[in-house]
């Protein structure tokens, strides 16, 4: 399945829709996920910059299959932050 995390900007079809934290991580722990576009803003709360760290701390562990990824957050500084996450990950997935 393909993961959207978004909480304004609806999914393209065929893409899951998580709008926070909690049900981005409910969904990537199914095991069904393989690929996730990631917003940093998710409204109050958690970011999706948090989402990132999650994954790479799973990566890290060998705890998830590798990820495509990509990230069409409008806010430049957490689309660095999500980038260097998940750059993170892509090595423990080698």
């Amino acid at each position: 399945m393909k993961l959207w995390l978004d909480d304004v900007r609806k999914p393209p079809r065929g893409w899951k829709w998580a709008k926070t934290y909690e049900q981005a991580v409910a969904i990537l722990e199914t095991g069904e996920v393989e690929a996730i576009s990631f917003d940093h803003d998710l409204g109050e709360g958690k970011t999706g910059y948090d989402v990132a760290v999650w994954v790479e701390e799973r990566a890290v562990a060998g705890q998830i299959e590798r990820l495509w990824w990509k990230v069409h957050s409008q806010n430049p500084i957490g689309k660095l932050r999500i980038q260097a996450a998940m750059k993170s990950a892509e090595r423990f997935w080698k």
